[in-house]
């Protein structure tokens, strides 16, 4: 809901320069919490490490409008990644724990579905609120709707058989215990494709405002629901071809996506990437989590998961910052960054030419 009006939220406070930073704070901490939140969804259950992951996005939501400076915006954008560092590890190991192997990919497709029509809900929402009310309205209608979700979080049975008290050592890790090294391969396929996802949540609002679009959130809209139906059709072609070839066509995509977004020069034409942009993201999404997945043992799922995530952050933050120093506030440098984003995205599609389809994947289990 927020995200379309960060960069020209951050700019009133004289924070220009700063817009990289919007994307980039946020997938740190939510990059360094994943070991934590792994560890912990194997250990203490996943419906609390999702509890959690609402409970951030709600405190923090409810504090933007009393930090109204640069630097406190900054530690909020810090503070508030911890949502995103717990909920989506704790969600995909509540799903996996609860479906049967043949229709992981499938049921992940459902799961990525409906974070899709939050995604596309959110950010158009937003938009017509900031611009009928002040922000600080914006501010306080996202922080509550994570309410709505805890409530659901608190009547959920819980998926981990073997569960134990919190306690302070949990929180220590091991060297083992940062990335689990059976899923780095997709992990890193995921991340060169979500490169582009941080270009395109720090440029794509000042792109639109620079081509005359009033909703910063529309892009956002559009490409959402382009994946909407697409997911369940990846999810499940990947149960049935193999996760490989459905990540292939996935990475054309996106490069496709990259270089229509850097040509746009009109609203029909940035809405059309937008739509390729959406049946990008939606093919790769339920996949690469149903492939690393299939590639982890099942005592260490929260693990394997919080190793994608990590590199998922990692991707979003680094196409967040590259782009905002490649862009540099100049409408003529909007192309580069966008370019460069499509040249990651082919190095992802050259990697998985080169891997082996993995169409028989049996899952794994603890001998």
């Amino acid at each position: 809901m927020i995200i379309s009006e960060l960069p020209a939220y951050l700019t009133s406070m004289g924070g220009e320069s700063c817009k990289g930073w919007i994307i980039a704070l946020f997938t740190l901490s939510a990059g360094l919490s994943r070991p934590f939140s792994g560890k912990l969804a194997d250990n203490i259950g996943r419906i609390p490490v999702m509890i959690f992951g609402a409970g951030v996005c709600f405190v923090v939501g409810l504090s933007y409008p009393l930090l109204h400076f640069v630097s406190g915006f900054l530690f909020l954008r810090f503070a508030h990644g911890f949502s995103a560092g717990f909920t989506p590890t704790g969600t995909s190991a509540y799903v996996a724990d609860t479906v049967p192997f043949a229709q992981r990919g499938e049921a992940l497709g459902i799961q990525s579905l409906f974070g899709s029509l939050g995604m596309a809900a959110g950010p158009a929402l937003g938009g017509w609120i900031a611009s009928i009310w002040p922000i600080n309205v914006l501010f306080y209608a996202a922080a509550f709707t994570a309410i709505f979700s805890i409530l659901i979080l608190v009547r959920l049975k819980e998926t981990l058989t073997t569960k134990e008290p919190l306690r302070l050592g949990l929180f220590k890790l091991d060297k083992n215990e940062i990335l689990e090294k059976r899923v780095l391969l997709p992990s890193t396929i995921l991340f060169l494709s979500v490169f582009s996802f941080g270009v395109v949540l720090t440029l794509i609002p000042d792109l639109s405002s620079f081509l005359g679009i009033k909703n910063k959130g529309l892009f956002f809209a559009v490409f959402t629901l382009s994946s909407l139906g697409i997911r369940l059709i990846a999810g499940r072609a990947s149960d049935r071809i193999g996760r490989v070839k459905v990540m292939r066509v996935a990475s054309a995509v996106m490069v496709l996506a990259m270089i229509a977004v850097a040509f746009a020069t009109s609203k029909f034409m940035l809405l059309g990437s937008a739509v390729l942009f959406g049946a990008a993201v939606g093919m790769y999404s339920p996949t690469t989590t149903a492939w690393v997945v299939d590639r982890s043992l099942d005592k260490f799922r929260g693990r394997a998961l919080a190793t994608m995530y990590i590199f998922l952050e990692l991707g979003i933050g680094l196409g967040a910052l590259v782009s905002s120093w490649l862009y540099n506030n100049k409408a003529e440098n909007f192309q580069i960054a966008f370019l460069f984003s499509a040249g990651v995205a082919f190095l992802g599609f050259l990697l998985l030419i080169f891997i082996k389809s993995d169409r028989k994947l049996e899952p794994l289990s603890v001998t």
